[in-house]
């Protein structure tokens, strides 16, 4: 292995690098400029009322479009950018059904889940848990999110400043402090406004060069034709279709998981509701969601199409096996600097893309943070005013902030950053979507089934999920390092032996093992466990003396099972004007 990165960095010095020039730098510096001018616009210029309302919601003026831009920008972290084309180059095109999942996702938000929340006047996702079942359901859920939040904050800020770090050579946790403090200051004095409207930015930033850089690989490769027959014959094409459950990616758990994780990330998470419920009207959040799922579908589509652009390029010469590259999650960074390094400016494109995806998520999860701690943790052992409200949301803001600089180091012993995001969300993803599903779908489960049933889900899963550290290793599709003719000269004896290690995988003789499961599972298992204890309790044991049921908090399709009516919910008269109504 020595002698393998001896004579990779030999050869290495003699590719064209990935530098970073004055317009790359200016692109990048740009782009942050933006992002901070928009920060004090909204905190210092164009401020609505000092209330919580106008900092978590925007008052409930928010346009249709923007919020739709702002979902699908918060959606393509800096995760999605660097890691699933390494996913599709690794281990092939299966993923590509977690993204078509979003076509089942968006009817389901927006015939099931999003009109309870209008239909009763619901701004805080979390407080439905409480109405329908029980405080104590609320609170073991808001403190998921925290936790899980608290978890991938770090990670979301990270990935970019990992970018930043490969085709710079500048410190990683430098780069890291400085981003952070650009996001926090914006989130803290622009509320939900400047999140919401940098996220435009952000997303035009991400379009431009996730697109450029795909299609300017496919030119290089030799069009469409040679990336599918190259992809093909190396085996990223192929769809699995087994229904094994220690399989890393199938037809299978990608869309399966892909249907629970999205429905529950952006339908049932506070930092997606929260923006959701800002706009005046279900039909304007409706549309908002259609715009959402086209949007997501084909920047997504295109990031994993980039995947395969990838492999079809490095086919015959791994850039990881070969040491040019020492592990997957820096495998899109080198990819740019292969196709468009030697335009100006591109590089600095990228690296502001992949910052950009961070930007956006990680701004909309401290906002909505904020809130949650605010609300639920806070308010009710103070003295409530609105400027002190904002105050404390905004120094909690800060705080975080901190963390998430600090949290960096620890993220950076990771390995595998999707598989590390999907453990993490595993715990909880399940059970979220799990436990409003049994609120709005099922009229008889009650709270104190709903809360036993979320436990036994998010117990079971961190059990799962912690005995499987350190066990799972799968093994990527073939990879070889035959195209590589100067670093074949010198390491042709080395190779055979390289290859043979890289593939881990469960023994298969040892039968199935709870443990083995794969990750793409996690979510869907979770949802699983939530019914079978759920619903049978809810007719083992009573519910509580005083709990009340609200046929109203069901989900509108059973109205046609359940006779009850709809609360009316009308625009504000200011906003009913002719052109907001075609937003």
């Amino acid at each position: 292995m020595e002698l393998l990165n001896e004579t990779a960095e030999i050869v290495n010095n003699g590719i064209s690098q990935f530098t970073f020039n004055a317009t790359d730098y200016t692109v990048f510096v740009f782009m942050l400029f933006i992002s901070f001018g928009i920060g004090v616009y909204f905190g210092f210029f164009a401020k609505g009322a000092d209330t919580t309302d106008e900092y978590l919601m925007g008052g409930k003026r928010m346009k249709t479009i923007p919020i739709a831009i702002s979902l699908v920008a918060s959606q393509l972290s800096g995760i999605s950018i660097m890691t699933i084309p390494s996913e599709m180059y690794s281990f092939g095109i299966n993923w590509c059904f977690n993204v078509m999942s979003m076509l089942i996702v968006v009817p389901i938000l927006c015939y099931v889940v999003i009109p309870v929340f209008y239909n009763n006047n619901i701004s805080n996702c979390y407080e439905y848990l409480e109405i329908r079942f029980n405080r104590k359901t609320r609170q073991i859920q808001t403190i998921a999110f925290i936790v899980t939040l608290f978890l991938m904050l770090p990670v979301f800020i990270f990935i970019p400043a990992l970018a930043f770090s490969q085709v710079t050579g500048i410190n990683i946790h430098l780069i890291n402090t400085i981003v952070c403090s650009i996001c926090v200051f914006y989130t803290m004095f622009g509320g939900i406004k400047a999140v919401v409207w940098t996220d435009v930015v952000q997303a035009f930033i991400m379009v431009t060069s996730v697109v450029l850089v795909g299609i300017l690989a496919t030119v290089k490769i030799g069009g469409i034709g040679e990336v599918y027959h190259i992809a093909k014959a190396g085996g990223r094409l192929n769809i699995n279709l087994a229904f094994d459950l220690t399989t890393r990616s199938t037809l299978w758990n990608c869309f399966i998981s892909g249907t629970l994780m999205w429905a529950s990330y952006v339908g049932l998470n506070q930092s997606c509701v929260q923006r959701i419920v800002s706009l005046p009207s279900l039909g304007h959040a409706k549309r908002s969601l259609v715009i959402f799922g086209f949007g997501f579908i084909l920047i997504l589509g295109f990031n994993t199409y980039t995947g395969i652009a990838m492999y079809s390029r490095y086919h015959d010469c791994d850039p990881i096996q070969a040491g040019f590259v020492q592990k997957t999650d820096k495998l899109m960074p080198y990819f740019v600097q292969d196709i468009v390094g030697h335009l100006k400016g591109m590089p600095g494109v990228f690296i502001s893309c992949v910052f950009s995806a961070a930007l956006s998520t990680m701004s909309a999860s401290l906002n909505s943070l904020s809130g949650i701690v605010y609300f639920d943790y806070i308010k009710p052992y103070i003295r409530h005013t609105e400027s002190r409200a904002n105050l404390i949301m905004k120094v909690f803001v800060f705080v975080t902030g901190i963390y998430c600089i600090l949290g960096g180091a620890v993220v950076e012993k990771f390995s595998s950053i999707l598989q590390m995001v999907y453990s993490i969300g595993g715990v909880t993803f399940g059970s979220v979507f799990g436990v409003f599903m049994l609120g709005m779908l099922v009229p008889r489960a009650h709270g104190r089934a709903a809360f036993w049933s979320v436990v036994a889900s998010m117990l079971a899963m961190l059990v799962i999920i912690l005995g499987a550290q350190g066990r799972i290793h799968y093994k990527t599709l073939p990879l070889t390092l035959d195209g590589c003719e100067e670093l074949n000269k010198t390491i042709a004896s080395t190779t055979s032996t390289l290859l043979h290690s890289t593939q881990h995988g469960t023994n298969a003789s040892e039968g199935f093992n709870i443990f083995d499961l794969s990750f793409n599972w996690y979510v869907v298992v979770g949802a699983i466990i939530l019914f079978v204890v759920g619903i049978p309790l809810s007719y083992i044991i009573p519910p509580e003396k005083d709990e009340k049921f609200n046929p109203k908090l069901l989900s509108p399709i059973l109205q046609y099972f359940m006779k009850y009516e709809l609360t009316n919910v009308e625009e504000m008269p200011e906003i009913l004007t002719k052109t907001n109504l075609k937003q």
